[in-house]
């Protein structure tokens, strides 16, 4: 599906069931699209998480309920997915300012109205970026799991916790001392960051990651495989992490909008950082992303 016709749907699906149980992953079942593709061009394109946009929606609803219809508090509370008056309170009041009784009783309220996308390209084909067919390639690395719409703002923590536990020492130019610094040092761990969406709940698993280049894997560590595919590879020049997100935020508001040829495909990118020459704070520091693509039918 075409990038903002999917995301076009994808909002319409939520208008149309914002009284019902949805997730991210029924948001994404619906495009036939990765929920974390999904999840992260949506924000990126709106400025909203999905899950954000679903409950500021069903906050703004609430309060036109509580202003043109007597119906109880703790029904409009059930009906717009919240178990108790206690969470409906706190969430309303955070989101409005104030509380249901107070828009009861003709306080204002925050408007939140559905989102319309428009096209806007600006650059689109002009960035820099090559299809290339990358064969199979394993990586190895420390994996956790992480929540959609908390990612952007967990993942930088792990990195500091890896380079805590086990980068610092053989990084000072000492001889790694236990397995996982060995394994750090054999495959380059640092190179890739790896996002994978392979389990439900609005969930991802993302590594820190190498080119696995056999030997042991010890525990705890994990090795995963990309299949042969076409990769669009866009080269980054900047310090991390801003230089990134701008080309990140780029991909999905300019690249994929305006591409004629590709659309994503699969369900894993792979940030690519140069762990040889310069550091990640310089100016000319060099970083990409990678995504898997195929050619639109």
């Amino acid at each position: 599906m075409e990038w903002l016709t999917c995301v076009r749907t994808a909002i319409d699906y939520i208008e149309k069931h914002l009284t019902d149980d949805i997730s991210v992953q029924d948001v994404a079942d619906q495009v036939y699209f990765s929920p974390f593709f999904l999840q992260k061009g949506f924000s990126l394109l709106t400025g909203y998480g999905i899950g954000e946009y679903i409950r500021n929606r069903r906050l703004y609803l609430a309060a036109v309920d509580l202003r043109e219809t007597d119906d109880k508090v703790i029904d409009i509370a059930f009906r717009y997915g919240y178990e108790t008056p206690e969470s409906f309170t706190k969430a309303f009041s955070r989101f409005h300012g104030r509380a249901p009784s107070q828009v009861r009783g003709g306080a204002a309220i925050n408007t939140f109205l559905p989102l319309t996308i428009k096209l806007s390209v600006h650059g689109g084909n002009q960035m820099d970026y090559k299809i290339t067919p990358i064969f199979p390639f394993k990586v190895i690395g420390f994996q956790k799991v992480f929540d959609n719409e908390t990612a952007y703002a967990e993942i930088p923590k792990f990195w500091d916790e890896i380079c805590e536990k086990y980068a610092y020492n053989v990084y000072a130019g000492n001889t790694p001392a236990n397995p996982y610094e060995q394994a750090l040092v054999d495959n380059c761990i640092g190179e890739y960051g790896v996002c994978i969406d392979d389990i439900d709940g609005g969930k991802f698993r993302y590594l820190v990651a190498g080119k696995y280049t056999g030997g042991d894997v010890p525990e705890g560590m994990v090795v995963y495989e990309f299949p042969r595919s076409d990769w669009a590879v866009f080269n980054c020049i900047g310090p991390i992490p801003e230089a990134l997100q701008s080309v990140n935020t780029q991909i999905f508001r300019e690249w994929l909008p305006g591409n004629p040829e590709y659309e994503l495909c699969g369900n894993a990118n792979v940030e690519w950082y140069d762990c040889i020459n310069g550091e990640k704070t310089d100016p000319d520091y060099r970083s990409a992303v990678w995504v898997p693509v195929k050619k639109k039918e």
